[in-house]
């Protein structure tokens, strides 16, 4: 085998090995997901809501593989999403005292928002609300991705 044939073929296998790698970062997350809520439960939780809001696609730290789209529904033992998010590993669920709508502004207030818990589920979520935590005290809601540290969405319910 002569030395381009064998860079080549290095070169090749290795865009696929890195192709097939990124690839499974965003389906493995599918593949893996619990069933999401069904609509029944999702409108159950949202008729005891005290606060809604909205998430939206068009958001400046949003983009094509990081979005929400749906309404957002806080009540006093959780917080419960109908609609859809882009698919991704370890997303958190945080409330913010401050709308917020990109990385950098996510960042600049992580320490004073609250982590309420996981989002295993890309269409519809429930996510129990701790009840050392009061939803009042917050404006927004914000799907986050620890792992890759990238905004999501976010939703200002009141």
């Amino acid at each position: 085998m002569n030395k381009i044939k064998a860079i080549s073929l290095l070169l090749s296998h290795g865009i696929v090995g890195v192709i097939g790698f990124v690839a499974g970062i965003y389906v493995l997350p599918i593949l893996i997901a619990p069933p999401a809520p069904s609509s029944t439960e999702v409108m159950t939780a949202a008729e005891a809501a005290r606060f809604s809001g909205e998430f939206r696609r068009d958001l400046a730290g949003s983009d094509a593989l990081h979005w929400g789209e749906g309404r957002i529904f806080v009540g006093g033992d959780r917080i419960t999403f109908s609609g859809k998010l882009a698919p991704g590993p370890d997303y958190k669920l945080y409330l913010s005292p401050e709308f917020v709508e990109s990385e950098t502004e996510f960042l600049q207030l992580k320490a004073r928002m609250v982590r309420v818990g996981d989002v295993k589920t890309f269409e519809n979520f429930l996510v129990p609300l701790p009840a050392t935590v009061d939803p009042a005290q917050y404006t927004t809601a914000v799907v986050w991705c620890e792992t890759f540290g990238e905004f999501i969405s976010a939703a200002k319910y009141r």
